[in-house]
């Protein structure tokens, strides 16, 4: 039976990446209680970076917007991989997202809404969360956007 998570996904013309690899020591996401705290993805598909910063002024939100999904994406797939459903997730807690940006580029927030637009979409109001999106000088591998999150569990 498909999930009620992965059907709205395909409805929405996404999927899951076939893989979300670990670029160094770290769990992809660890549960203590209901909370699942889960590592931070690039802007990558099954391990190579798809998305490059920095942001300047005049860049394409909508790229960026783009970047932030695939985040969101890779996030979703290790949410699957740790818990085993993405019905697990009774609601998002917090997203933090990271935009590699140059200092005067001040669009960082409207590029995570990227991210936090696919979970409110896929999970409604349980998919509404508290956020922090800020510009950082770098990211892994030059990517523009980094997305880490805290969802509780059923």
């Amino acid at each position: 039976m498909t999930c009620p998570i992965e059907a709205k996904l395909a409805e929405m013309g996404l999927a899951l990446p076939p893989s979300a690899p670990s670029r160094a020591l770290y769990l992809p996401g660890k549960i203590t209680g209901k909370t699942l705290f889960v590592s931070g993805h690039i802007c990558e598909w099954e391990g190579v970076p798809k998305y490059f910063g920095p942001a300047t002024p005049g860049a394409d939100l909508a790229e960026g917007y783009a970047a932030a999904r695939m985040c969101a994406l890779n996030l979703l797939y290790n949410i699957k991989a740790v818990t085993g459903s993405l019905s697990a997730v009774a609601q998002v807690v917090k997203l933090n997202g990271y935009v590699a940006a140059t200092p005067d580029f001040g669009q960082g927030p409207a590029i995570v809404n990227g991210a936090s637009q696919l979970f409110i979409d896929l999970y409604g109001e349980a998919g509404r969360h508290a956020r922090t999106a800020v510009n950082v000088a770098s990211l892994p591998e030059c990517a523009l956007v980094e997305v880490e999150m805290v969802v509780e569990l059923h």
